[in-house]
């Protein structure tokens, strides 16, 4: 749906094993096109997140946003630290993950929260690749400020990440010192992560 002509180099992701391309240039660039992405769109991205598994389906994630045409744009920015508020103000959607504390059922803690947000993150993150998108999670947000600033009740949720939706684009448009940090990471070997006994 979104295309765009600037060649990836994924060659330092290794893929003796095979596994499917789609899953390894899974890639979170910090370079964007300054344009809107239209709210259906959107709407497709966030209802695949909402498929997500999670613990006795509590679904606890809350996740609020604001498209680049939106007057709270610049509020959400502003939540963000600011090496990130550099390359996050060129993209279309910034957004924010929060994670219910406890169940709705039962208002035991759920210690399966940020395990099931996360599921619900890849399910946006996957649906925004299929759509030719890219995006960008961020541990460095503003935690102490969301709550009370996106109106969310600190008693209820808590903020679990940034992240940001968008066209990629090319490296060069980055401040000097992230252009050269513009490129897709390698993994750990695989015997680091996976013990099979």
């Amino acid at each position: 749906m979104f295309e765009t002509n600037y060649q990836i180099d994924f060659s330092n992701r290794e893929n003796s094993l095979e596994v499917d391309p789609f899953l390894i240039e899974r890639w979170s660039p910090r370079s964007f096109q300054p344009v809107s992405i239209p709210s259906e769109v959107q709407a497709k991205i966030f209802r695949a997140a909402s498929y997500a598994p999670s613990a006795f389906n509590e679904q606890p994630w809350l996740i609020k946003t604001a498209g680049r045409e939106s007057k709270n744009f610049t509020k959400y920015l502003d939540l963000l630290v600011e090496q990130n508020q550099v390359w996050a103000k060129h993209t279309s959607v910034i957004g924010f993950i929060f994670k219910k504390k406890h169940f709705s059922y039962n208002d035991k803690f759920n210690r399966w929260a940020s395990h099931d947000c996360g599921a619900a993150w890849m399910n946006l993150t996957y649906q925004a690749r299929l759509l030719g998108l890219y995006t960008h999670a961020m541990a460095g947000i503003k935690s102490k400020q969301l709550c009370q600033a996106l109106d969310v009740s600190d008693e209820i949720y808590k903020p679990l990440t940034g992240f940001v939706i968008g066209i990629i684009d090319q490296p060069d448009k980055l401040p000097e010192d992230l252009v050269k940090q513009e490129k897709p990471n390698g993994r750990k070997p695989l015997s680091e992560v996976w013990i099979a006994e």
